[in-house]
This record gives structure tokens, C-alpha cells and sequence, in this order.
């Protein structure tokens, strides 16, 4: 009696009902997360990009309209009531503008209006058509009132009038330019700025990540007072960035410093040194600055991380006869890489985004100037925010083309 072949059994392909259900739910869990993030981050890199290809000015900001002030002017026959009418924009035609305004029961028309204006019993209707960037021009409509020249006044300027009128926006139409782009990549200042930016980002980074090691290292054993040196170790960190700014300044001031008459008394500088105005010792200064107020956060990670490393490993290196520095090296800095690349990629990218330090310090000058920097003086001082947009899009292609590096180079490590 023949037998047929017996079929190894397969898993079933495609997702059950089960799996279905589970990843609709699991979506509508994420919903309320995914809507925040993009309400707080995607929608405003959005529009950071989309101003960033508009020549956009602060001016621009409120988009073109007709403005109008009314007032009441004269008494007896020459009463009348004048509307002041200009266009917001200096450069952008307004259509179709029609003022309308209601006179008050006190108030009443004196034969008609002049053109453009029409009156239908209390209403005025005024037609201009288009208006051309920095129109400006007065109407004067007679009237008559009774009562006193106060009240006429109040009741005449109380009612409101209307005015309509349609402009293109440069902030919503579909015309786009590569200006702002050209004008940032446009000489040399650009590349110095960057190169500025990319040396206070490095040497920041890697000193805060040095320095922080080094304390981490210096507290990683009990002895009397740990904690006391710990606080004070955070205290750069969580003290008000205002404060422990004009503290330098002030310590490093050329005239009245701390630091300037100890080195003259000590005789290493003959005369007083602007630390914070000759360059390139600005630049090195605020890199300082950045080392020193930030090494306490490498300092708290790195340090629990080494206190989590299993000290069996010490104990059988100390039996081989290790020294300290083999100990740090073949075991605790393996150990370290991990985090160390995480404080990198973090701190790296929190100091290029870094303005708040040297605009105190320097306002950006002496050769400070960062691409964040350059973002405030573009968009505020220079009142062009097209061009303080492309500069962020900028900052933000370097920061994603470093992430990428950095996650394809560096190696995996734990954390990572």
C-alpha cells in the first residue's frame, strides 16, 4: 500500500486578523503622538523651508491691505467728515478696494458726495478700484449735525468704517526664488562663518566631552565630601546662562577685570588683553565658555556609566599587575564608548544650534559670528526673513548630512 509524500509544514503567509486588528489599534495609540509631533516639529520645519525660497521681509509679515482712519473736522457749513485712506505696502498693488461706513443718526449728508463716493441715505460707499504700493489720499464728505461739536465728534468717529480689498501674499502665493540662497553662498562670508561654527562646535564638544571624562574619573571612588564636589561640579550647568555670561564679561573685562590685573601683576601681559573683542582670542574665549558650562551633563552620564562597570574585571587586572592608565584603557574605555558616542552626537548637534552663549558674550563679533548668529542678524537686524530662513535650512542640511556620517562611520555601540 503506497503512501503519499509527506508536505513539511509552512507558516501562513500574510498578516491574520489578529495581526490586522493589533496594527490598527497600535496606530490609533500612536495618533495623538504622531499629530503632536508634527503640529510642534514637522509643520514648522515645513515653514521654515517654504519662507526659506520667498523674499520675504519683515515688512511682509502682515500681508498688503487698505488702512483707514476717519475723523470729523470743522462745524457749521463746513463741517465734514474726512477719510485718510493708504495701501500698508510700499511695493504691492491692492484691488478691488470699496470703503463703506454708516453716518450716525446725529449726522446726515450735506448734498452729495464728491466721486469716487455715493451716499444712499446714511451709507457712504467710496469705489477705488486698484491701489498702487504707498497710495495714499483723503476724502472729505459735508455733513450736518446737531448738537454739540464734542458729541458730533465722538459719534461721527465711534462709528467704524469698512474698507475691502484683495492682495497677493508673498508669504502664500506659488512664486519661489533661489535669492535667499544666493546671497548667503554669495563671497566669502558664508565659509567663514562656517568654518567659525564647525571649530566652536568641535573643540566645544570634544573638550566638554574631555573635561567631563576627567571629572567623571576624578569622582569615581568614595571619600569624604563626594557630594559636596558633585553639586558644585553641576553648578555651571544649572546656573542662569545671563548671569554666569556677565560673570565672564565682567572677569575678562580689559579695564575693570579680575583677570587682566592678575596678569599684569604677575607679569605676563604688559597691558590688558581684550579676551572678548581681538580675534582669533574671542573665538577661543566663548569655546572655553561652551567647555565649561556644559561638562557637567558628560560628566553625570559618563560617571554613571562607569559605576554600573563590573569591578570583577578591576579586581583581576590589579592581580595581572595592570597600571591605572592599562586599566582605562583596555577596560573602561570600551566600556565608555557607548555613551561617549551618544554625548558626542548630542552635544554636537546642541552646539551648532548654540546662540543664546555668544550672542551675550560677543553679539557674535570678533570674529564669533556662528551660523545661528547669522539666522538673528539676517531675519531682525537685516529685517530680511527669507534669508534668516535659508540660513537655518542650512544649518539643518549640515546637521542631517553629520547624523548620517556620524550613524554610518562610527560604530554601533551600546546605546547607540
Amino acid at each position: 500500500m503506497s503512501t503519499a509524500p509527506s508536505v513539511p509544514p509552512r507558516p501562513p503567509r500574510g498578516r491574520g486578523p489578529l495581526a490586522r486588528r493589533e496594527a490598527r489599534l497600535a496606530w490609533q495609540l500612536l495618533a495623538p503622538t504622531l499629530a503632536a509631533v508634527s503640529l510642534v516639529v514637522i509643520l514648522p520645519l515645513l515653514a521654515i523651508f517654504w519662507i526659506s525660497f520667498k523674499p520675504v521681509t519683515l515688512a511682509d509679515l502682515r500681508p498688503p491691505a487698505p488702512v483707514v482712519r476717519e475723523s470729523l473736522r470743522g462745524s457749521g457749513e463746513d463741517m465734514r467728515v474726512e477719510y485718510s485712506l493708504r495701501n500698508s505696502s510700499q511695493d504691492q498693488t491692492v484691488s478691488g478696494v470699496v470703503l463703506t461706513d454708516t453716518l450716525p443718526d446725529v449726522l446726515s449728508f450735506r448734498g452729495s458726495p464728491e466721486a469716487p463716493c455715493q451716499a444712499d441715505g446714511k451709507v457712504l460707499t467710496c469705489n477705488f478700484g486698484d491701489i498702487e504700493g504707498g497710495f495714499r489720499t483723503r476724502v472729505a464728505v459735508p455733513v450736518t449735525g446737531q448738537g454739540d461739536d464734542d458729541a458730533l465728534e465722538a459719534a461721527a468717529e465711534g462709528s467704524e468704517p469698512t474698507v475691502t480689498g484683495t492682495a497677493p501674499n508673498v508669504l502664500t502665493n506659488l512664486t519661489f526664488t533661489w535669492q535667499n540662497f544666493a546671497r548667503i553662498f554669495d563671497g566669502s562670508e558664508f565659509w567663514n562663518v562656517l568654518g567659525v561654527t564647525l571649530f566652536y562646535t568641535f573643540f566645544g564638544t570634544a573638550g566638554a566631552l574631555v573635561v567631563g571624562l576627567f571629572a567623571a574619573l576624578l569622582l569615581d571612588r568614595s571619600f569624604k565630601g563626594q557630594g559636596i564636589l558633585r553639586g558644585l561640579y553641576l553648578f555651571p550647568y544649572v546656573a542662569p546662562v545671563i548671569a554666569v555670561a556677565f560673570t565672564w564679561v565682567t572677569l575678562f573685562d580689559p579695564f575693570s577685570g579680575s583677570a587682566n590685573a592678575l596678569l599684569i601683576q604677575m607679569g605676563v601681559s604688559q597691558s590688558a588683553i581684550n579676551f572678548f573683542g581681538e580675534r582669533p582670542l574671542a573665538l577661543v574665549m566663548v569655546t572655553l565658555f561652551e567647555i565649561w558650562r556644559y561638562f557637567p551633563l558628560s560628566f553625570l552620564f559618563i560617571l554613571a556609566r562607569m559605576q554600573s562597570i563590573d569591578t570583577d574585571m578591576y579586581e583581576a587586572a590589579d592581580m595581572d599587575g595592570a597600571s591605572p592608565f592599562q586599566k582605562f584603557r583596555f577596560l573602561s574605555l570600551p566600556q565608555l564608548l557607548g555613551i561617549l558616542s551618544v554625548l558626542f552626537l548630542l552635544r554636537f548637534i546642541w552646539t551648532f544650534n548654540k546662540f543664546d552663549d555668544i550672542f551675550l558674550l560677543t553679539g557674535g563679533n570678533a570674529g564669533t559670528r556662528v551660523l545661528t548668529v547669522n539666522v538673528y542678524e539676517q531675519a531682525f537686524d537685516l529685517a530680511n526673513i527669507g534669508a534668516g530662513a535659508a540660513v537655518a535650512v542650512v544649518i539643518f542640511l549640515c546637521l542631517t548630512l553629520f547624523s548620517i556620517f556620524f550613524f554610518r562611520v562610527m560604530s554601533r555601540e551600546e546605546g547607540l
